[in-house]
């Protein structure tokens, strides 16, 4: 189907590439959002497992029998 007036059936495109390109951005931005999120999330299990073993070290040279949970068992 041709268009009558090319410059009409420019705009539309123009629009829709706009749009596209908006949606694109949207979606990219989410990405990162979530990259971010669990990126953080992981170095925060990280820092928090360091602590643990930090922690059940110090009590063993203690003397002290660390605490066991089921969290604990798995690793």
């Amino acid at each position: 189907m041709m268009a009558r007036d090319p410059q009409s059936a420019r705009e539309r495109a123009e629009l829709n590439f706009g749009k596209t390109q908006t949606q694109s951005l949207a979606r990219n931005r989410i990405v990162e959002e979530s990259e971010a999120i669990a990126r953080e999330r992981d170095a925060k299990t990280a820092r928090l497992k360091e602590m643990r073993l930090q922690k059940e070290a110090e009590e063993m040279r203690a003397g002290t029998a660390p605490r066991t949970s089921k969290s604990t068992a798995k690793n």
